[in-house]
């Protein structure tokens, strides 16, 4: 048995790692969207710094927005790593989640096949040309892959293709999953399409000669595609929980930016399971497509644009309103740590 002197000198870091271990544990249920802008979630579990932190933290996949807004609305999550567009709606409708951080700005690109890429390097200046040329070419407008309405890739095309005035009868919309987009652009089923990374880079190593003609943050500049929300019946129940994993994001948004590839292979190991190299990860995080900031006050004013545009669009009715989305209180507690 130790003696009480030894108990009283032992060094801080084991008394406070058994304080841990005798502390109850938070359970987090937490539903993401897998794709690369929600990396800092899959860096702050892999690196186990959630469970450091008396976090438990229950991971459910969804293939877009809606679907987890509506497990959410269930009662069955209190977190979510997803996009913009679907927290706002939900809250419009009475729901009561908001947005504590950012995650991931933009995430996505518009890549082409071949023949649509020899188009539009024919027309370098002129996207509205190069789709043009193609029907003329081919007969038929291009057929593109894109996210349901409202996924923050088909936001940011949308808005790329009218402010290039690109003709509506030139271009026609597939609409499909995360991985469906993928594996249309693998098996050539589409002349082009919004891919989100890391699909993005593993589809252009795969197929060298699919070509990025832009990338979303120069699409729709500061256009969030992952925020984190939290309902607010956790955050009045475990508001200390929800303050570290809002600085968790940001401590896993520097390690992102400093050494990506000491990250990529947390990120590998929830969107591929070992099945994919590594070096994909770590290229895809250094991708033109994917911006990473937490600040959520960093994207209050594209969001609010953007809900606008997609009213534009049709996509909503009315735009949601955003008053009370926000809540950077959040980032501000879990920074002054």
């Amino acid at each position: 048995m130790p003696s009480r002197r030894s108990v009283v000198f032992a060094p801080a870091a084991l008394l406070a790692s058994r304080a841990l271990a005798q502390s109850p544990r938070v359970p987090v249920r937490v539903g993401y969207v897998p794709v690369i802008g929600a990396a800092p979630l899959f860096v702050m579990t892999g690196a186990g710094w959630t469970r450091e932190a008396g976090l438990d933290l229950a991971l459910t996949k969804f293939e877009s927005g809606p679907p987890a807004i509506q497990a959410l609305a269930s009662g069955t999550l209190d977190v979510l790593f997803v996009g913009i567009a679907p927290i706002a709606v939900g809250r419009a409708k009475g729901l009561p989640v908001k947005v504590v951080a950012a995650s991931g700005i933009g995430g996505s690109g518009f890549a082409v096949q071949a023949p649509l890429a020899a188009s539009f390097a024919a027309t370098p200046d002129s996207p509205r040309d190069a789709f043009a040329a193609f029907r003329a070419k081919t007969g038929r407008p291009a057929k593109l892959g894109v996210l349901p309405p409202g996924g923050t890739p088909t936001v940011a095309l949308r808005y790329w293709l009218k402010r290039n005035a690109v003709a509506a009868e030139d271009f026609q919309f597939v609409s499909m999953g995360i991985e469906g987009v993928q594996q249309a652009m693998l098996t050539g089923a589409i002349d082009g399409g919004t891919v989100l990374e890391p699909a993005l880079t593993i589809v252009q190593s795969r197929k060298p000669d699919v070509t990025t003609i832009a990338f979303a943050p120069e699409m729709y500049p500061n256009l969030p595609g992952v925020v984190v929300a939290a309902t607010e019946a956790f955050m009045a129940a475990q508001p200390e929980a929800l303050v570290s994993i809002v600085r968790l994001a940001s401590r896993a948004r520097d390690l992102v930016l400093a050494d990506p590839k000491a990250a990529a292979p947390h990120i590998q190991a929830v969107l591929a399971g070992g099945l994919v190299d590594t070096a994909i990860f770590e290229r895809a995080l250094g991708s033109k497509a994917i911006a990473f900031v937490v600040d959520p006050r960093a994207i209050v004013d594209a969001t609010r644009d953007s809900l606008a545009f997609e009213v534009e669009i049709g996509d909503f009715p009315t735009a949601p309103a955003i008053e009370g989305l926000f809540d950077p209180s959040w980032y501000d507690r879990a920074l002054a740590r």
